[in-house]
């Protein structure tokens, strides 16, 4: 049985059942919903950090029959790179991302300075934006999922199913491994960097939403941090990929060359240097409307590197596929955000003038 393909599906359930719940609890009131909001997310956090150690298992055993592990792992590659073929693929660093995300909202919910309104407006909100990102992560490991696996069909022809976790593995005997270009010492911290810095870059912006709509001025208490976190992240990612490329691919003495994915990284970090800077200011009452719109269009520009990255529209060293299905979800998520959150904004600066 493929357990990591059903792990993907509970954590894909329990996301969108506590995105669901917690719009309720945040409607109503209804402590029952509140209660079963934490269980799922919790549930959620279980089932997809199980999965991403299964999936790491599997790809330093180089369990071949599995999809993901035959295109990235082989028995020739130390265990330093066995491991960082759990980032080296497009499933893997969304598996990585919605795990990280998770756990930073479990930071937030139950640790430090930001547990003591656990209970607001403010933080039911963060959780509810927090769990519907999370679901469309989610449900594009469902439609490209991590575990898929080689079978055998009646024909006697093999191919691998994304949907099926009850068929028995066809027993592969080796992988092919990682991308040539990818066989480098920088591989184990860049791709990580980067995506935990995505990851980081969630909290500002749903505190941010939450503070649109509630009007709380302690968002900036969850966000704060957070953007640090996620600006420091950034920072060494765009560092380390630069030596990165400098040593690998050959751009003379330049570190950048304005790669379309490089840059579409750089802009988020500006969007969030300037938000450091107007943060310091917003908890006298300044930059009521300043503020919030940089974390906001942080996390908007992420999702649009995202975008250009996984969609192939424009060619890049970067670029992983052509247009998909997958790059599809990702436009109309990009859609989404972006409109719902003009119009917030735009509803704020209405109010403030």
């Amino acid at each position: 049985m493929n357990f990591g393909m059903i792990l993907i599906w509970i954590s894909f359930i329990c996301g969108l059942g506590a995105t669901f719940t917690s719009i309720k609890y945040y409607t109503s009131s209804d402590h029952k919903s509140g209660l079963l909001t934490k269980k799922l997310e919790m549930l959620c956090t279980l089932a997809i950090t199980l999965s991403s150690i299964m999936l790491i298992i599997h790809l330093l055993g180089v369990n071949a029959s599995y999809e993901y592990v035959y295109n990235h792992s082989s028995t020739d590659l130390s265990w330093f790179y066995r491991i960082s073929a759990f980032w080296a693929g497009q499933q893997g660093s969304l598996l990585l991302w919605a795990w990280a995300i998770l756990a930073m909202l479990m930071f937030v919910r139950y640790t430090g300075h930001t547990k003591e309104f656990a209970e607001s407006k403010l933080m039911d909100i963060t959780t509810m934006v927090t769990m519907a990102i999370v679901s469309v992560f989610l449900i594009l490991l469902v439609i490209d999922n991590p575990f898929s696996a080689f079978r055998i069909l009646p024909s006697g022809s093999i191919e691998p199913t994304n949907w099926n976790p009850f068929v028995t593995l066809y027993d592969v005997q080796y992988g092919q491994g990682m991308n040539p270009l990818l066989r480098n010492p920088w591989m184990a911290i860049h791709p990580p960097m980067l995506f935990l810095g995505y990851a980081a870059f969630t909290i500002p912006f749903v505190a941010a939403v939450a503070n649109l709509i509630t009007k709380d001025s302690r968002w900036t208490l969850i966000s704060r941090d957070w953007m640090r976190i996620a600006w420091l992240f950034l920072t060494l990612g765009i560092g380390l990929g630069g030596f990165w490329a400098y040593e690998v691919l050959g751009w003379g003495a330049w570190y950048w060359t304005w790669d379309p994915v490089e840059t579409s990284s750089l802009i988020p970090w500006i969007t969030a240097t300037a938000y450091l800077h107007a943060q310091s200011r917003s908890r006298y009452g300044e930059y009521g409307f300043l503020a919030p719109l940089l974390a906001i269009a942080s996390f908007i520009l992420v999702i649009f590197a995202t975008f250009v990255t996984r969609s192939g529209i424009w060619a890049s060293v970067h670029s992983w596929q052509d247009f998909t299905t997958e790059g599809l979800i990702i436009a109309i998520f990009l859609v989404i955000l972006t409109g719902s959150s003009v119009i917030l904004l735009g509803k704020r600066y209405l109010e403030e003038n």
